[in-house]
């Protein structure tokens, strides 16, 4: 075979070859193709889907329908939880949208009380109708808990709300077998540490101060112990993991809590008062703190005079070190605060004067300058 002949029979096979890669390349492309398309036509159908599922979900569940339903959303009711009961009453179709929409959205604000909903609601109307609070009765009692109340001014209001005797109310509150079934279902934050012997009143500190309406004519104690424990568990839930960094039990949280509620003003700085009671644990001083005199003695005086240190209780900061065996009374968001995250001092006295003001020094010769210059002889 000539040279010439080769070169040709070379080129035909060149050309075959290329002809069946481009024809292999055309179904590759074409492959490809169908594959993208495929692909794309599932993400459309998917998000498309995905579109018409939500927006069904937020549509009323029966747009004809007349009916109206009385439905409970209990105090301190998290987002997740009135969504499932509005699922549970058929108002709405499907709690976890709910929650989408609340959350995007941004809503909040819900309040408790039995409402007249209906299924031709939609998401944006039961939403409107729960952050106005348009029940459908009023409340049958309110009861207000301010902060730095005690267990026995708790148990007061509560039997001037219904019409019981105090004494039979405060002795309910600290029944045994009534708190043992309190524990049992609040075992976050009721423990052991509340059945201290040392402890004057297991459940003080624990009833969340705020206003709590109740609709059901004449509720029992243990149905208004309930609705205030679960306001307690709400708000000490949001600082769990604040409170397992610090090394607190919620006991002693609200211990530490109940001292700085009693001992700020309206002026004073929590976060500083909390650091002086910090500081003194650290080097073995004891608190000092007058209002847990009192609370020993179970009196409320403008002033604690010499003797009043001397009595002997677990509760007296003056004889004995660290925190007392547990709370004083209640307190607030911002005591709790300030019992997690005390300012960083170097503070170990404060003196709060007649004007509302808090002196806070460093040492002892410093304090009882301060007491000499704005706290009079009586």
């Amino acid at each position: 075979m000539s040279t010439t002949d080769e070169k040709d029979t070379k080129k035909i096979v060149f050309r075959q070859r290329m002809l069946e890669y481009q024809g292999e390349a055309k179904i590759v492309r074409r492959f490809v193709l169908i594959i993208a398309s495929l692909l794309l036509l599932f993400v459309v159908l998917i998000g498309g889907g995905g579109y018409l599922y939500i927006q069904s979900a937020i549509e009323p569940v029966d747009s004809n329908s007349k009916k109206q339903k009385t439905v409970e959303i209990p105090i301190g009711s998290s987002v997740t939880k009135i969504a499932e009961t509005l699922e549970g009453h058929g108002i709405i179709k499907n709690a976890k949208v709910f929650k989408y929409y609340v959350k995007l959205k941004n809503e909040g604000g819900f309040m408790a009380g039995d409402y007249q909903l209906s299924p031709s609601m939609d998401i944006s109307e039961i939403v409107s109708r729960l952050k106005t609070g348009k029940v459908l009765a009023e409340a049958s009692i309110k009861i207000t808990i301010p902060e730095g109340r005690q267990l026995q001014e708790i148990a007061a209001a509560i039997a001037k709300a219904t019409n019981q005797e105090e004494v039979a109310v405060l002795n309910k509150l600290n029944d045994k077998e009534f708190i043992k079934t309190l524990m049992s279902k609040y075992p976050d934050i009721l423990t052991d540490e509340i059945l201290n012997s040392s402890v004057k009143y297991p459940l003080e500190g624990y009833l969340y101060p705020a206003t709590y309406p109740f609709y059901k004519p004449n509720p029992t104690v243990e149905e208004m112990v309930s609705v205030m424990l679960d306001k307690t568990r709400i708000v000490l839930s949001a600082y769990a993991e604040t409170s397992k960094e610090k090394n607190l039990s919620v006991h002693q949280l609200l211990t530490m809590a109940s001292l700085i509620e009693e001992e700020a003003t309206e002026k004073s700085e929590r976060k500083t008062i909390s650091s002086v009671f910090y500081n003194r644990i650290k080097v073995g001083m004891p608190l000092q703190t007058d209002p847990t005199v009192l609370y020993a003695q179970g009196k409320h005086k403008e002033r604690v005079l010499y003797e009043d240190l001397e009595v002997d209780s677990p509760y007296n900061t003056y004889r004995n070190n660290g925190l007392p065996p547990g709370p004083i009374a209640n307190a607030g968001k911002m005591s709790i605060e300030a019992a997690l995250e005390p300012d960083e001092t170097s503070f170990y006295y404060f003196l709060a004067t007649a004007k509302g003001d808090v002196i806070f020094t460093k040492t002892l010769e410093e304090h009882n300058q301060a007491k000499a210059k704005h706290i009079t002889n009586q």
